[in-house]
């Protein structure tokens, strides 16, 4: 007689059949930074397609998914790739050739000059290539790029597979770019059209600064902006000596000016920000603009202070960024949260302002949404992309581990940066870059340094 034919009998529970994934990482902490402020322990991030499909603990995630790969990090902490919001990454080939000097000086006698003698395709897919090493060893996935030649810019991210909004340029002189005002339109749109439905690039326009940029062409950008539904990336507010100029060549404040322009609404990136009253503050907060904070370069320059702490409380969306290397003079996204939270508290005289959480929120998520990114990335949440970082905090330096946010901002190095995946792909495993060779980046930089330096001795 079989089992089935007794009394009572009740047929076993059919086995559960695994969802499939590409990828499962396991780690001793997970920040998805959404929910703010959250830290899991012990889960697993499971990866389809390069997207996320599920964050849970790993006993669970084990049991629901069967995994082509699955790799452990019992003493690493998962978190999104780092945005950087605002770079000028062919200048990685310039760092430190015009150090201690004040921003006009620094552009005028040194960066301008160098750039008319040395720009072109190769120096920008050469400098882009260089950076893309440094950010992916920092834990940077993504950034905001603002230099010209977008067109080299975004076939080199491409190649690479690294995640970027490459800035369309626009500036009132000619360049090696485009010689005349409808030059610079008309191959920003070419570039535009070419990028405009590709998964890793997008664009924006990128007037360079309200005091090199007409009236007449901030209008044009409007349009276009409005248009076409891209972000505008623009240094604005940098210095006192820039709102001062402005006020007498226009009798307005570069806001005042840029609002009655059009340009004051959410796809603006508003790149610096030093010089704020509390009505441009409110304003901000109100038009859904962004700021791409810059503390390092800032610094460095004796640029002025960005008002994180009163920023944050007005409910402005705050991003970081690095600035270029060359006046940096590194692309550490790190270094650059710590700098950014301890800034805040002493601008705002409050120990409590931009504390760690925030920091990495504007890191990760403030970036995103800067870039009109964050329905993408910016946290480790099921459909977004798998652009995820691993940080190793088994190390002296950051031991023992009392809390995990305060010493990803507070103590932690870039060099702990194990492990970086962008949409679902290793770009960076167990500290070795997988597909570039550092040797030859390390020699073409040298050979760059010998062509630059001669230019920068002649002049």
């Amino acid at each position: 007689m079989s089992d089935e034919s007794l009394p009572g009998y009740t047929p076993p529970p059919e086995a559960a059949v695994p969802d499939l994934c590409d990828l499962l990482i396991e780690a001793r902490y997970v920040l998805p930074i959404a929910p703010h402020g959250a830290v899991l322990e012990q889960h697993a991030v499971a990866v389809r397609g390069g997207a996320i499909v599920a964050v849970l603990p790993i006993a669970e995630a084990r049991a629901r998914f069967e995994a082509k790969e699955t790799i452990s990090r019992p003493e690493g902490a998962l978190m999104p790739g780092l945005v950087n919001a605002h770079t000028h990454n062919p200048m990685t080939l310039m760092r430190g050739v015009a150090d201690d000097m004040p921003l006009m000086r620094w552009l005028h006698e040194h960066v301008w000059p160098i750039e008319g003698a040395i720009m072109g395709p190769e120096y920008v897919a050469d400098g882009i290539a260089f950076a893309i090493a440094e950010m992916l060893r920092g834990g940077t996935t993504c950034c905001n790029e603002n230099y010209f030649f977008p067109d080299v810019q975004a076939a080199t991210y491409k190649r690479y597979g690294f995640r970027a909004r490459v800035g369309l340029p626009v500036i009132d002189f000619p360049t090696a770019w485009a010689k005349s005002d409808d030059e610079y339109f008309d191959r920003a749109c070419e570039v535009y059209d070419q990028w405009r439905h590709d998964a890793l690039i997008a664009t924006a326009f990128a007037p360079h600064a309200p005091y090199t940029v007409s009236d007449a062409n901030f209008e044009r950008i409007r349009m276009l902006s409005d248009q076409l539904d891209v972000p505008v990336h623009l240094h604005t507010h940098e210095t006192a000596q820039e709102v001062v100029e402005s006020q007498k060549k226009y009798g307005q404040r570069p806001i005042a000016r840029l609002d009655r322009l059009g340009l004051i609404n959410d796809r603006l990136i508003a790149v610096h920000m030093t010089q704020l009253t509390d009505g441009e503050i409110a304003l901000c907060a109100e038009r859904g603009v962004s700021v791409a904070h810059c503390p390092e370069s800032n610094l460095k320059l004796a640029s002025g202070f960005c008002p994180i702490g009163k920023l944050q409380k007005a409910g402005v969306n705050v991003a970081i960024g690095t600035d270029g290397a060359a006046s940096n003079n590194d692309l550490d996204m790190f270094g650059e949260m710590r700098t950014a939270a301890l800034l805040a508290k002493a601008v705002a005289e409050d120990a409590a302002a931009f504390d760690a959480h925030s920091a990495l929120r504007a890191a990760t998520l403030g970036g995103a949404k800067a870039m009109g990114f964050d329905h993408l990335v910016g946290s480790l949440e099921p459909g977004k992309q798998a652009d995820i970082v691993c940080v190793d905090l088994s190390a002296l330096e950051t031991q023992p581990l009392h809390h995990v946010a305060s010493q990803l901002v507070y103590a932690t190095g870039r060099h702990q940066v194990s492990d970086v995946w962008i949409a679902g792909k290793p770009k960076l495993r167990e500290r070795m870059l997988v597909d570039m060779d550092i040797d030859a980046l390390i020699a073409n930089a040298r050979q760059w340094r010998e062509r630059i330096g001669a230019v920068a001795v002649g002049d």
